[in-house]
């Protein structure tokens, strides 16, 4: 009879290049974008239609949360310190 031969089943998982290890910094940059948001969303409620405030002021703070901040806050990455290893003579 042949031998049946067992495949053993190995549990690798492939490391995704895309992880987002988020840290304390990028949850206060998106929390600075999210409070903008308010304040520009709150802008452009207050007053008539044709008030300045929320034709000028409120868009400008509003493309500064989603352009600005948020990109900022998913790709911000703490550069690591690099000791010197540069000890001649």
């Amino acid at each position: 009879m042949a031998k049946v031969i067992k495949k053993k089943k190995q549990n690798k998982r492939a490391i995704s290049p895309f992880r987002i290890e988020w840290t304390k910094e990028n949850y206060i940059i998106a929390s600075i974008g999210l409070f903008l948001l308010i304040i520009g969303f709150f802008l452009m409620s207050q007053g008539p239609w044709d008030n300045p405030l929320s034709l000028s002021v409120s868009p400008v703070v509003l493309l500064i949360a989603y352009l600005i901040i948020f990109p900022l806050a998913i790709l911000y990455k703490k550069k690591k310190a690099v000791e010197n290893d540069s000890s001649e003579g």
